[in-house]
């Protein structure tokens, strides 16, 4: 594909992509990153697309790319162990309910999670590690240690609750 027919593609679809990246993220500038970002993506794999699947193709990779940056460790808020309601989004409009001196945690705590997260054993042990340490999305793991993503949300719902109770017990709260 030419740079003028990817531009063309890119004024064609241009409005969906950005759409679609903003009613997840509802941030306008958030969304103009997240559309140039798909963008790229996109032209990077051209060819792995036909050209008559171009419309559902940047759409979805324009929601995976809002979905990666909603659980990105950046965007993620610390809830408390045992929480499971689903982490609040961090966006210009809003305010956060914890300011950063709330959410500091000591470089010892730090180590001291990551060992929890080591000390996992199998099948927990590496999903964990590539989602928490390395900051894997759940689809490149599923590619990496190939397993299905739905086996890899299971093994990480376990391995949160395993490590919740590790802290919990390293708190002294039971």
């Amino acid at each position: 594909m030419t740079n003028a027919q990817f531009s063309t593609l890119v004024e064609q679809y241009q409005k969906l992509v950005y759409t679609v990246c903003y009613q997840l993220v509802q941030d306008h500038q958030l969304a103009e990153d997240l559309t140039q970002d798909t963008f790229v993506s996109a032209f990077a794999h051209m060819d792995d697309c036909p050209p008559e699947h171009y419309k559902p193709w940047l759409a979805r990779i324009a929601t995976n790319k809002a979905k990666d940056h909603l659980k990105s460790a950046w965007n993620r808020k610390v809830s408390a162990p045992g929480d499971d309601v689903m982490p609040q989004t961090v966006n210009a409009h809003s305010t956060p309910a914890y300011g950063p001196e709330d959410l500091t945690v000591s470089e010892s705590e730090v180590q001291a999670i990551r060992q929890m997260v080591r000390s996992l054993k199998e099948p927990y042990l590496h999903v964990s590690v590539l989602y928490f340490l390395e900051e894997c999305s759940i689809d490149e793991i599923s590619k990496r240690l190939h397993r299905p993503s739905k086996t890899v949300h299971t093994q990480l719902y376990r391995a949160k609750r395993m490590l919740q109770q590790q802290i919990l017990e390293r708190s002294g709260v039971q």
